[in-house]
């Protein structure tokens, strides 16, 4: 009974067509489901970092406005970071053990 009804789906056009199609989408077209569950998984990576470097670009745009007003701060900033001195200073490096 239940042999028959699968035997006749097997034979039944639209069946068969709608299972080639599902197949087709799934593994083999290129904008099937699988491919498009990955991209839409990328997009969302892609917009999390992309919300991460507006913030960066936000920080360091202040970071510039305050070097650029103050002088004192942006010696300060060259000094620790960079370790520039000025020609007639010297610089004792002390190493912490």
């Amino acid at each position: 009974m239940i042999s028959q009804k699968i035997r006749g789906l097997f034979k039944n056009f639209y069946f068969l067509f709608f299972l080639c199609f599902v197949l087709w989408m799934t593994i083999i077209d290129s904008n099937g489901f699988i491919n498009r569950y990955r991209l839409s998984s990328k997009l969302s990576e892609l917009n999390t970092q992309k919300e991460f470097y507006i913030k960066e670009i936000d920080k360091v745009s202040l970071d510039k406005e305050k070097f650029e007003s103050d002088e004192e701060l942006l010696e300060k900033y060259a000094r620790e970071e960079y370790l520039m001195k000025k020609e007639s200073e010297d610089i004792f490096y002390v190493i912490k053990e």
